[in-house]
């Protein structure tokens, strides 16, 4: 078994030949997330549903990665207009409600390509099962 699995996921994908991220023991890291549809990969033009589409993309990265979003360590969040964070904290409220267990989370302006908001992250998973 490879030391570095490769993380993909369904109707997300980037150009490149890259994963959506990527894992080394309990140790899982992203690549850019953004808000694309992933059935029609656009970008939809507002922050809510682009902002929806980014954390429902972060729930099925963790799920394909064996983990789920408790196990998430930080969040970097790039946003095109990092004063409107409304529909950000709406959906981060969502995700993590318990106040005392949130993850760390940065926001800097986003540049270019369109996207309203992009996210990588940072997660501890348990150990995979030895085989």
């Amino acid at each position: 078994m490879p030391r570095r699995t490769a993380i993909y996921l369904p109707g997300f994908g980037h150009a490149n030949p890259i994963p959506v991220a990527s894992r080394i023991g309990p140790h899982l890291v992203s690549g850019a997330l953004t808000g694309r549809d992933p059935s029609t990969r656009e970008l939809p033009p507002s922050l809510e549903e682009q902002c929806a589409n980014v954390f429902a993309h972060v729930r099925a990265l963790m799920e394909a990665a064996g983990g789920t979003p408790d196990d998430i360590i930080k969040m970097t969040v790039w946003l095109a207009d990092p004063g409107d964070r409304q529909a950000l904290n709406r959906e981060w409220v969502a995700m993590f409600p318990d106040v005392d267990s949130r993850p760390a989370r940065h926001v800097i302006p986003q540049v270019g390509g369109g996207a309203l908001i992009q996210v990588d992250l940072t997660a501890v998973l348990a150990e995979p099962a030895s085989g």
